[in-house]
């Protein structure tokens, strides 16, 4: 089993039961929390790698927690579990403190993929912890996953789509969405429109 500790927040059984599988399968041993209270509760406690939270709860619901487990840890990368894929509802997380989204309903190589990438975001943000540099540069915005996304622009020849930066990260489309959208507003990030044959033209996206 893997140095990685995960502890995973949800108030359905079946979910928990299907997770802690497909962790397993990973080679992870979770720690399992039914609602966010416990979770916060457990986090205290275990201090995990990475938190795998779901939305909809009650009592604490994911925002709630999300919140909470931010203010005790700066480094922890926090996977959102939601049915919800709106970008209002992205960013309210990404604001909280979030790092990433998986949807409903779970498919086990698509989680096992997010969870990779949210560990490499965790041991990136502790290194920069360590080194005393700054963890998040904006609300919502932390530097692991900047880096993450500026390095798979730097290896492109040309402009590309977010769907392309998504599969090539192994990241949410909520959470690409939001950081091209910083990196556009910084000046860092060319926005190209792309005209296809049909329908309104596709941004597509290079480094400056």
């Amino acid at each position: 089993m893997s140095n990685h500790r995960i502890l995973v927040i949800d108030d359905e059984p079946d979910i928990l039961y299907t997770i802690r599988e497909i962790c397993h399968v990973g080679g992870w041993e979770p720690k399992l929390a039914s609602n966010g209270k416990q979770g916060c509760d457990l986090f205290t406690v275990y201090r995990p790698n990475l938190v795998i939270v779901d939305y909809h709860m009650p009592g604490f619901d994911g925002l709630t927690t999300v919140k909470k487990i931010r203010q005790q840890d700066e480094a922890v990368s926090i996977l959102v579990l939601t049915v919800d894929e709106r970008q209002e509802i992205a960013e309210k997380f990404m604001t909280a403190g979030a790092t990433d989204f998986a949807v409903k309903p779970i498919r086990s190589p698509d989680l096992i993929s997010r969870i990779k990438i949210n560990l490499k975001i965790n041991e990136i943000q502790r290194k920069h912890m360590n080194e005393m540099q700054q963890v998040f540069v904006d609300k919502g915005i932390s530097t692991a996953t900047l880096s993450i996304i500026c390095d798979f622009l730097k290896e492109q020849k040309e402009a590309v789509s977010i769907e392309q930066i998504t599969a090539g990260v192994d990241l949410a489309y909520q959470t690409v969405h939001r950081y091209l959208q910083y990196l556009v507003e910084e000046g860092r990030v060319n926005a190209v429109p792309h005209y296809g044959k049909v329908g309104r033209p596709k941004n597509k996206y290079a480094l400056k």
